[in-house]
């Protein structure tokens, strides 16, 4: 099987998705007030939220978990699709976290404690941001063409040798 994504990525995307995956099935098996808490916290924060039952929404938040965790972890999946998924997920929770005042201090970005948990989510987004990146690049990089009958392509300057630049004696 071949990746669809350099293996340098195969660290952050296995620990990120199985975080994210792990939460999303606590979150299908939680408890009522645990919907009810999560409900509440994220209607703050988007109050188009409110008319959707706190169970209901409990399922919908796990379902987003188990299917950006999945898609993580899904080694055909390239890093381009993944990143969307994971940055789109964690956007919501950082503007969740910047729209509700008793999560960061007063006049400030930095974390109050009740804020310390999702302030850490910022980090998954730059996960995101950079799976994103690095999976929308193109594969080669574009080179000038060598010297061909000792001249150089238009508009390149020929570089002297490191050895050029250095003092006498070094």
């Amino acid at each position: 099987m071949r990746l669809r994504f350099p293996a340098r990525d195969i660290p952050v995307r296995l620990v990120t998705g199985a975080y994210i995956a792990h939460s999303g099935l606590e979150k299908w098996h939680g408890s009522a007030e645990q919907a009810e808490g999560l409900h509440g916290t994220a209607a703050t924060a988007f109050p188009f939220l409110r008319p959707i039952p706190p169970r209901r929404f409990l399922r919908m938040l796990a379902a987003g978990e188990l299917v950006t965790g999945t898609l993580l972890l899904d080694p055909l999946i390239p890093n381009c699709i993944a990143g969307t998924a994971l940055t789109a997920f964690s956007g919501g929770l950082v503007a969740m976290y910047a729209r509700t005042p008793t999560m960061h201090k007063p006049g400030s970005i930095w974390p109050s404690r009740t804020g310390i948990g999702v302030s850490k989510d910022v980090w998954m987004l730059g996960i995101g941001l950079s799976l994103l990146v690095s999976g929308s690049r193109p594969r080669g990089v574009p080179t000038l063409s060598p010297k061909q009958d000792g001249k150089l392509p238009t508009g390149t300057v020929e570089r002297p040798p490191v050895a050029a630049l250095l003092p006498p004696g070094e």
